[in-house]
């Protein structure tokens, strides 16, 4: 049998009759007797509500995306800076590669300059000739620690710093402003551009 037309801007697969007339607006289903009425607003509305969902999907897609982008910038800015922490702990290792061993000989320039300190005036005596070879041996380590670039640090009749200074005794001194260092017990030493050990002093108060 030929289909009817129904008034809903589309053909009505409707069988016998349609009841459909061009005033009746379709909404969801236009029941034509017994069948359905495949309207164009139902095809319009469904279009609409998939359009919306499609559009929400990518909107979170978009925020997702976004999210992640942030993400990685975050995590390649703690690279970039872990890379540069570790480039400055390397090269402060290099710089500073002897600081163990030199602190290990400081006491040892220490008991040399112990020693020739009990050298006195007259050169020909036993004493002298003995502490002879010490003096040689402690200019040799004295120019090795300067070639490694350790100095020590001036301390005598100079203002107490605590950077440099390590007050072990204070005294009272005629003439000498308070803050002075006015003996050395303890020669400090800095390497390169650190204190490795501050000069132990005795400071006028």
């Amino acid at each position: 049998m030929e289909e009817k037309k129904c008034h809903c801007n589309e053909e009505c697969t409707c069988g016998d009759e349609c009841n459909c007339t061009e005033d009746v607006k379709c909404t969801e289903n236009c029941h034509c007797g017994e069948h359905e009425c495949h309207c164009d607003h139902d095809d319009k509305h469904d279009k609409k509500k998939e359009k919306h969902k499609y559009k929400k999907i990518i909107e979170e897609l978009k925020d997702e995306l976004k999210k992640k982008d942030q993400e990685v910038l975050v995590a390649r800015a703690d690279l970039i800076n872990y890379r540069k922490r570790k480039d400055e702990e390397v090269v402060r290792m290099l710089k500073f590669c002897n600081e163990d061993l030199i602190k290990q000989i400081l006491p040892i320039m220490d008991n040399f300059e112990r020693a020739i300190k009990l050298d006195d005036n007259n050169l020909d005596d036993e004493v002298s000739k003995f502490l002879q070879g010490f003096k040689m041996i402690y200019c040799n380590m004295q120019n090795v620690m300067n070639n490694f670039e350790v100095k020590q640090i001036d301390g005598a009749n100079k203002p107490f710093d605590p950077v440099y200074h390590n007050a072990i005794m204070v005294e009272q001194k005629e003439g000498v402003e308070p803050g002075m260092v006015i003996e050395v017990l303890q020669k400090g030493y800095i390497y390169k551009d650190k204190v490795i050990r501050p000069a132990m002093v005795k400071v006028s108060e």
